[in-house]
């Protein structure tokens, strides 16, 4: 998603300065897409710049000048034409947790817990703040409030995978040993790298025999 079409839609709400779109973005929309607030500013110019918004200065005293953005029809023409584009259709989740879960067989069942505890906390967190947000949101309109019941839907889902993770996890420490890790098979059927075999490595006896029979590395 382009943030110049973000900026377009929070401007249909009316006039924002550069700082109220960037805390707007941030606080409201993360979770949709990944939001590079370096661009903020500069699509601003662009969006200026293609007669897309208007760029009001407003004079404070005491203070600095203000610089007051609102849409112009040019962009909300645009914003029109965009809302009617097909959208990719696949779901796309970023989590850095879920990047370190998936490797956490190799490290310590006991800080796997306790970084998924740390995890539980923070979505218990988010959650009730979520919750408690949801008469306000729906003021903003059927879509916004409908948009706004899904994410807490998605807290509560990502919530319970959690407590079902850190309950399996516990259980697996108990067993005597543990079980083998296993070279994944998608590695190995990788579309971009065709098929590959798992690396495997000669034992010492298998190396001693090579050497004694002449087939070891020249």
């Amino acid at each position: 998603m382009s943030v110049k079409y973000a900026i377009l839609g929070l401007l249909h709400y009316g006039d924002l300065h550069g700082y109220r779109i960037k805390a707007h973005l941030e606080a409201h929309f993360g979770y949709m897409w990944s939001v590079n607030f370096g661009q903020i500013y500069p699509s601003l110019k662009e969006l200026e710049k293609e007669g897309l918004v208007r760029k009001t200065t407003v004079n404070r005293t005491g203070s600095p000048d203000r610089k007051l953005y609102s849409i112009t029809k040019a962009g909300k023409e645009a914003f029109a034409r965009w809302l009617e584009e097909p959208v990719e259709n696949r779901m796309i989740f970023r989590d850095p947790f879920l990047l370190r879960f998936v490797f956490s067989g190799f490290g310590k069942t006991g800080r796997v817990l306790e970084s998924i505890d740390r995890q539980i906390r923070l979505y218990e967190n988010q959650l009730e703040k979520r919750r408690a947000n949801m008469a306000r949101w729906r003021r903003y309109g059927l879509y916004v409030g409908l948009v706004a019941q899904l994410g807490v839907l998605f807290n509560e889902a990502f919530l319970a995978w959690l407590k079902q993770a850190r309950t399996e996890v516990a259980l697996s420490e108990k067993r005597k040993g543990r079980s083998r890790l296993r070279w994944p098979q998608f590695l190995d059927d990788s579309p971009s790298h065709g098929a590959r075999k798992r690396p495997r490595r000669s034992g010492p006896g298998k190396v001693r025999a090579a050497v004694q029979a002449g087939s070891g590395p020249s």
